[in-house]
């Protein structure tokens, strides 16, 4: 889900460069604007925990009285930036440029450039990679906030012993991200349990079978160049474990290596049957479409990328979104993939509301995502993926953010790690 950047204000190094934002002025100023909203208003759900259709969603729906919600920090400061350049259109597009360039920055490594970059791409990246916009976020590995190159990789996988974890961050987030308020759960378990933590950083707007299967490719390479045997876990948050489930269901396909090599496969707060909230924005569009006179404002819902969409229900492969409009409320026209058979798989859920079970768990969960749908349960039997009792935790008082660094959650997942466990066919 769309995600808060963190809670610091912005640095100076993050706002100086003159040519990393030449492909935004492709994208309409109607549509920043209204991507803008969509995107603050999940941030703010997130950082706030409120209701679900509150906000830019809710004065969509009618319910007006209430002005749109606003964020605050380096989040808000970056929202604030990018209204002002709405109100320049008058200027040229030339000042459009100028003035998104500033609020984004020049330094691949700064931790506020790489946010805004990424949770651009979660709303827009499939737009983004279809016009080769320099924006785009190309599918890569990353430790330390470096990119690897695949010459880099035989020397890393030596230094590890060929033990490794990846981390797979959810929609709008990057690889930085993983470390919140001090805590990097792949730094923790080096220290803990030795494995070398390596970082996914992707565009999270392609649709999700686009990065699974992109995700396959590269593992498949990557855990061809250990010089000694390998093993691999994969720890996933959100949009995460749908990307993992569909690279394992491609590598499978194509018989690669490394799903024999994986051991571990653990699942944050993953939306297994989607997320209220996308079906919420679905309804929009019906409604919005439904009338002549607000008609043309639709547009701004649908600027929704593919990987937002592919939210709605959980679409892992291709076959899930190929044969209708995304747009379309056609219902839950998902095929059945099942978890790895050969592969212990774990489920880390969580729930804002209180100390015991709660009606609010199948309404609200963690704020984006329901209990039921991280721990893959469905009205329909043969939809449930199955994790046993014992591979699966809830955490109650806690939220979809709280996850990447929350000390129980924590606690849960280093214990799940250290299982041993012997399903390999």
């Amino acid at each position: 889900m769309p995600t808060f950047f963190g809670e610091k204000h912005m640095p100076k190094s993050v706002i100086k460069h003159s040519t990393d934002l030449l492909g935004v002025g492709r994208l309409t100023i109607d549509a920043i604007a209204g991507v803008t909203d969509i995107a603050e208003g999940l941030h703010h759900a997130i950082i706030n925990v409120g209701g679900i259709l509150e906000g830019p969603i809710d004065d969509a729906l009618g319910g007006g009285a209430k002005p749109p919600v606003r964020t605050r920090g380096l989040t808000g400061l970056v929202y604030k930036s990018i209204r002002g350049i709405n109100g320049m259109v008058g200027l040229g597009l030339d000042a459009l440029i100028r003035r998104l360039t500033a609020s984004i920055g020049e330094h691949e490594t700064s931790p506020g450039r790489d946010a805004v970059v990424s949770a651009l791409n979660g709303v827009l990246g499939d737009h983004l990679a279809r016009k080769q916009n320099p924006l785009a976020i190309t599918m890569r590995l990353r430790c330390n906030g470096k990119s690897l190159s695949t010459d880099d990789y035989s020397a890393f996988m030596a230094q590890a012993n060929g033990r490794v974890a990846l981390f797979v961050h959810g929609l709008c987030m990057g690889d930085t991200q993983w470390r919140r308020r001090g805590h990097d759960h792949g730094e923790a378990l080096a220290r803990d349990l030795g494995f070398t933590p390596i970082y996914l950083r992707y565009n999270t707007g392609l649709h999700v079978s686009e990065n699974g299967r992109q995700l396959a490719e590269l593992l498949n390479l990557f855990m061809a160049q250990s010089p000694c045997p390998a093993e691999l876990r994969i720890v996933a948050h959100s949009m995460g474990g749908l990307v993992s489930r569909s690279a394992y269901y491609y590598g499978e396909l194509s018989g690669h290596a490394w799903t024999t090599q994986l051991h571990k496969l653990v699942f944050l707060g993953t939306p297994h049957h989607g997320a209220l909230l996308e079906r919420g924005g679905n309804w929009i569009d019906v409604i919005l479409d439904s009338n002549p006179f607000s008609a043309p404002f639709s547009r701004l819902g649908k600027i929704r990328s593919s990987g937002i969409t592919d939210l709605r229900y959980g679409n892992v492969i291709d076959e899930d979104w190929h044969s209708s409009d995304r747009f379309d409320m056609a219902g839950d026209q998902r095929q059945l993939v099942a978890l790895p058979k050969t592969v212990p798989c774990y489920a880390i859920a969580a729930t804002t509301i209180g100390d015991v079970e709660n009606f609010s768990d199948d309404l609200l969960g963690d704020g984006l995502v329901t209990v039921e749908s991280a721990f893959g349960e469905h009205r329909n039997p043969q939809y449930n993926l199955g994790f046993a009792a014992t591979n699966r935790w809830l955490g109650r008082g806690i939220n979809h953010m709280d996850l990447l660094n929350d000390p129980k959650v924590y606690q849960i997942l280093l214990a799940f790690m250290a299982r041993s466990e012997n399903v390999k066919a």
